[in-house]
């Protein structure tokens, strides 16, 4: 009974926040709506599809829309929306952090009504804020390994195309269409820029920036490098990409290599946990003088947790080895 109640007054929250956006907001005339509509299709899909997943993006941003106007030009504002972009995701900043915010606020509700512990909603508002960012670095980092592994053969279709006669523009506007995801997406993007307007240099620098990838701005200053003093571009494309693919070779040894140590490192983090777990499943009382929190007992807890954190970013930082 209190968990439903729990539920149903966050959603009365949730809705009270949205009908006062609708009510005070300016609204959105019919002109402004037929272009989102249009906007957002896609081929191949269905209206009914987008017209629903239209209309929860709108409810969304009526929800955050206060956040955005509040955190407008702050600089963390503007990472957290680089940060979106990197992953691939529509989503505004103010979205992202009534995310956090949400999850956050539900976990501790949870803690305190359904778990009743004192310490539980603390540590589960911790979790709220912190998982959306994890998944964010997760999916940013799926995202970049993808680029990274199409890059040598993306390089090899430029120096092709430009050793056929093709510009470098014409070179991109084709990958844009035809590329593999993420790829295309990023390329596109390039040549968006550069038909709005923006130099093709600072559309490169651009792209460069976004991706954060030392072999990309490998190949962008040998083409910012050929621009201004001449040469044969496909030929040091050429050596760039075959660089790149021995190095991503290497990187696939040195991880073959050092996987059974990350396992270790893995399981000697996971084992205290696992065992934690099954004490409290098995004998409930063992942990209560240390969950106490005014016991003598209680920083045993947050120092044994800090010791395997630590120990298992020392395992880590071994193994990462730099190529």
């Amino acid at each position: 009974m209190t968990v439903a109640f729990t539920v149903m007054a966050a959603v009365g929250l949730v809705l009270l926040f949205v009908g006062l956006e609708r009510s005070l907001g300016p609204q959105p005339g019919r002109i402004e709506e037929r272009l989102l509509r249009y906007a957002s299709r896609t081929s191949g899909g269905h209206e009914e599809d987008l017209d629903d997943a239209t209309y929860q993006l709108t409810m969304a941003r009526a929800v955050s829309r206060p956040l955005g106007r509040a955190i407008a030009g702050r600089s963390f504002a503007d990472q957290i929306q680089t940060d979106l972009r990197r992953a691939d995701l529509t989503w505004r900043a103010s979205e992202f952090l009534t995310l956090q915010a949400g999850l956050a606020a539900f976990l501790a509700l949870v803690g305190l009504f359904v778990l009743q512990n004192a310490a539980a909603p603390f540590i589960l508002a911790i979790v709220g804020i912190y998982a959306p960012r994890i998944w964010l670095k997760q999916r940013q980092a799926k995202r970049m390994k993808n680029f990274q592994s199409q890059l040598p053969d993306t390089i090899s279709i430029i120096a092709n195309s430009l050793r056929a006669g093709m510009s470098m523009l014409q070179s991109m506007e084709s990958l844009a269409r035809e590329g593999p995801h993420p790829t295309s997406q990023e390329y596109a993007r390039v040549v968006r820029e550069i038909g709005l307007g923006v130099a093709p240099q600072e559309a490169l620098i651009h792209f460069v920036d976004r991706m954060r990838s030392d072999d990309l701005d490998l190949m962008v200053t040998a083409i910012l490098v050929q621009h201004e003093v001449g040469g044969n571009l496909s030929k040091i494309l050429d050596t760039i990409s075959h660089t790149i693919r021995e190095r991503i070779k290497l990187k696939g040894e040195i991880k073959t290599i050092t996987s059974q140590q990350r396992m270790s490192g893995a399981i000697l983090a996971g084992m205290p946990l696992a065992a934690a777990g099954g004490l409290m499943l098995f004998a409930p009382g063992y942990f209560k003088p240390m969950i106490d929190p005014i016991g003598p007992w209680t920083a045993l807890l947050p120092i044994g947790a800090f010791s395997i954190f630590i120990g298992w970013m020392i395992i880590r930082k071994i193994v990462d080895i730099e190529v």
